[in-house]
């Protein structure tokens, strides 16, 4: 059965870093799609970046370029979000995402099926 675990979430001070981690179980991460949204309380849920891990192209949205870096351990099979210059607003709980079926590069939440079971991102000092 294939599916997605997260870690490396926790607490931090606005400035610091944090990395953290998607592993993949039952199928390898190759010629996918894979997504990392995060979900703040009383807020949608919002993509903020992605991996096509056929050629490992990476992609982010405004609020989080030049701060987050997406990238793949093929050894591991996992995708790592490197998240540094963090902010009070990047507080939410982080997921990665995939779906089998997504050949196209897509922020929407909607467009994947697997999803793992998120990991809390907390930035306060």
């Amino acid at each position: 059965q294939a599916q997605l675990v997260e870690s490396g979430g926790g607490l931090v001070q606005p400035g610091g870093s944090l990395r953290l981690s998607c592993a993949a179980s039952g199928f390898t991460l190759n010629y996918y799609v894979i997504l990392w949204f995060r979900q703040a309380p009383g807020k949608e849920r919002e993509g903020v970046s992605l991996i096509v891990t056929s050629d490992d192209s990476a992609y982010y949205v405004d609020s989080v370029k030049g701060r987050f870096t997406i990238s793949r351990d093929k050894g591991k099979n996992t995708v790592n979000l490197q998240m540094n210059k963090l902010k009070p607003e990047d507080t939410a709980v982080y997921y990665c995402a995939t779906d089998p079926r997504l050949r196209y590069r897509s922020f929407d939440t909607n467009d994947y099926e697997i999803w793992g079971q998120g990991t809390q991102v907390t930035v306060s000092s």
